[in-house]
């Protein structure tokens, strides 16, 4: 139990400085904005066993400081000038009763997809931390029902498209996203909480930039690299209340950078699963029997150093399949000039969360 103890405060620990990462190197010169946003949506019940959980709309609040990019750096140009910053999240989710409150923090990037004087519609990517007031207790006859997360700190996750309408230092804001919140099964039960929204918000300058500038290096010359990364988790599986069980893993990895602004990645992955030693407990198991392998392959989005990555892998040995044959990862990778990868990424089966991976890597060709 220490280590599972020690482990999670490492976790947050981990957590806490990727969150700040996309604020490091912060230009001064940059212009800001200070917006809010009212929010109103719904508990989107992606089980049957979740049909209960909502009574009622969810109604949440953004608070958001802003940076508006002016084009001195290489990936400002690369994504057209985005956005990006931090914002705090306050809201319900459905059921007060079973779920009560969600309170938030995460940093975001919004790219530009239209472009003009007085409009523009973005995408939307963030990622953060949610804290819910109440979560799953199987000694509360009432937090029993309450299956969608099993602890109190989860990850939140944002997607969505921003229409923003200007007029001088002033803009308003018209906006659909989904929000998602789960512990990536580090605890059971998570189901994860998925709330489509829609949001109207106002924002305002509060300091502006010089004028805007282009990096003259803009030419990309498209390069490979690779690496090694070793993975580290624990996890949780049912029933309620067992045991906690080590998740270990080692990718080698190649990237292909096409531009500043896209690549590939792709890798040979080697679990170590501990969690399937639970399935099934009756059938006999050795270490070597849980080893899986896979092939995986996804888009990468470098942002200077911060770089996000989305893809799906197929495992190629599987000897228990306890999930699906495809894995997805979704997460984001800080990479230091030495070489040094800091990845924190979720693993799962299509909408089941499996661990969350926290990396530590190493890049011999850059």
């Amino acid at each position: 139990m220490n280590v599972i103890l020690n482990f999670t405060g490492m976790r947050n620990k981990v957590l806490t400085i990727l969150f700040s990462f996309l604020f490091l190197g912060l230009n001064a010169q940059l212009e800001t904005r200070l917006e809010g946003k009212f929010k109103l949506g719904f508990l989107a019940a992606h089980r049957s066993v979740m049909g209960h959980l909502a009574n009622s709309h969810a109604v949440a609040g953004e608070l958001s400081y802003v940076f508006k990019t002016n084009g001195e750096r290489k990936w400002h140009n690369f994504y057209g000038k985005p956005e990006y910053g931090v914002s705090l999240f306050v809201g319900s989710v459905g059921n007060m009763e079973l779920m009560g409150m969600y309170y938030g923090g995460f940093s975001f990037m919004r790219l530009p997809i239209i472009k003009g004087e007085h409009y523009r519609l973005s995408g939307k990517l963030g990622v953060g931390l949610g804290i819910a007031s109440k979560f799953y207790d199987p000694e509360d006859s009432v937090l029993m029902l309450s299956i969608g997360v099993g602890s109190r700190l989860n990850a939140l996750v944002q997607l969505g498209l921003v229409n923003q309408f200007y007029f001088g230092k002033n803009y308003f804001s018209l906006g659909v996203d989904m929000t998602h919140f789960s512990n990536g099964s580090t605890k059971v039960p998570n189901y994860g909480l998925n709330l489509p929204f829609i949001s109207i918000g106002y924002g305002r300058t509060i300091k502006e930039s010089r004028a805007d500038t282009l990096y003259q290096g803009k030419y990309f010359d498209p390069y490979w690299e690779f690496g090694v990364m070793g993975i580290a988790s624990v996890k949780q599986i049912n029933p309620v209340g067992s045991k906690y069980y080590g998740c270990y893993g080692l990718n080698l990895v190649g990237r292909r950078y096409f531009s500043g602004s896209a690549g590939l990645e792709v890798s040979l992955d080697v679990f170590s699963k501990q969690a399937i030693l639970g399935y099934e407990p009756e059938v006999p198991k050795t270490q070597a029997d849980i080893i899986q392998l896979g092939a995986f392959a996804g888009y990468l989005m470098p942002f200077n150093r911060l770089h996000v990555v989305i893809g799906m892998g197929y495992y190629l040995r599987d000897k228990f399949q306890p999930e699906d044959p495809v894995y997805h990862r979704v997460g984001m990778r800080y990479v230091f000039d030495n070489g040094i990868n800091m990845n924190l990424v979720l693993k799962s089966h299509w909408a089941r969360a499996d661990y969350i991976e926290y990396g530590i890597g190493y890049t011999f060709r850059k």
